[in-house]
């Protein structure tokens, strides 16, 4: 079995990642790193791991981990996960790895050099639902594709949490921007060229709260809004000449809403819904990465995807500061 060292005991860990490696057929939980070595033990307890540091370093130096997840704060992914690849592991690395794409330049770097595998944690490249709609859009079900519209929002003005605080990395494109972004990117195969936007600051927290983005693709517009300051909504929309397909809850399937993609025909008089019921996005990312690990041909989100993406992110954050088009 693949062995997992966590580096802190962050939500997201607790809640969605840790449980996937405890419920996955090919790797477990055997070790937790904090710096509150009470809290270590006690999620090690919990989930059954052997061993509890209280410094990241510690974990990185034991033999007795093969790879690690890194759910720590947004300004700190990059820094520990090129620890981790120095130190041998493997590495998952929540999302977004990095507040800008130049920056991943020395992870390329460190992966290449001790030839392990790293990733960037996009659970919804996993799933079965955003597979169906790649499926369908490369198979003509939609026509000639022309727009894609997209929202994400929640409401969240708490000023502990590391969403609203800068010197972190929080913000909404930072957290929630790269979805609509990776997910039309990975249905249709293409890459935008040029984007516009309408960015709104927090006066308190200094982070952006609202974007308005449209995204150049060539053969169609990607369109999006999104906000850490509005009533909670998920949506993807992909509009053909000859239908649509919508897709029900986009990025937190089975939490928002239940896994479901409908493809409209053009006159709406037709629906073919496919539904995902039990499909479990973070186990099957830590399966199929644990086989890539270990050599296999599985696909996982590569540092060349996540250098793509976030080069659309920063051309939004350009293109926020002042009227239109911002090359990507």
């Amino acid at each position: 079995m693949f062995r997992w060292g966590i580096l802190s005991t962050a939500k997201i860990g607790r809640e969605h990642v840790l449980p996937a490696i405890a419920d996955s057929d090919n790797g477990v939980v055997a070790a937790i790193a904090s710096r509150d070595i009470g809290k270590a033990h006690a999620l090690a307890g919990r989930f059954g791991a052997q061993h509890a540091f209280g410094s990241y370093d510690e974990l990185l130096a034991s033999d007795t981990v093969d790879g690690v997840y890194v759910p720590l704060p947004t300004s700190q992914h990059l820094e520990w996960a090129i620890k981790a690849a120095e130190a041998g592991k493997h590495v998952l690395v929540e999302k977004p790895l990095a507040l800008n794409a130049q920056d991943i330049a020395p992870l390329i770097a460190a992966r290449d050099r001790n030839k392990v595998v790293v990733s960037e944690a996009f659970m919804v490249t996993y799933h079965p639902q955003w597979i169906k709609v790649r499926d369908l859009i490369a198979a003509g079900a939609i026509g000639r594709l022309r727009h894609v519209q997209g929202a994400f929002s929640y409401y969240n003005v708490d000023p502990n949490n590391m969403r609203n605080q800068l010197d972190l990395g929080g913000g909404a494109l930072p957290d929630i921007g790269v979805y609509p972004t990776v997910t039309t990117r990975f249905s249709t195969g293409k890459e935008p060229s040029r984007v516009q936007a309408s960015i709104e600051r927090d006066k308190t927290f200094g982070t952006d709260i609202y974007s308005s983005v449209r995204a150049d693709f060539g053969d169609f517009e990607l369109s999006f809004y999104l906000s850490t300051q509005l009533a909670n909504r998920q949506v993807m929309v992909f509009h053909g000449d000859k239908g649509f397909i919508e897709v029900r809850a986009p990025f937190n399937a089975g939490l928002y809403e239940q896994e479901r993609v409908e493809l409209h025909n053009a006159s709406h008089n037709e629906t073919t819904v496919f539904h995902f019921s039990g499909a479990k996005h973070y186990r099957l990312e830590v399966e199929a990465f644990v086989r890539a690990a270990r050599g296999g041909k599985d696909h996982v989100f590569s540092l060349e995807e996540s250098v793509l993406n976030q080069k659309v992110i920063d051309a939004i954050f350009r293109a926020g500061d002042h009227d239109g088009w911002e090359k990507v």
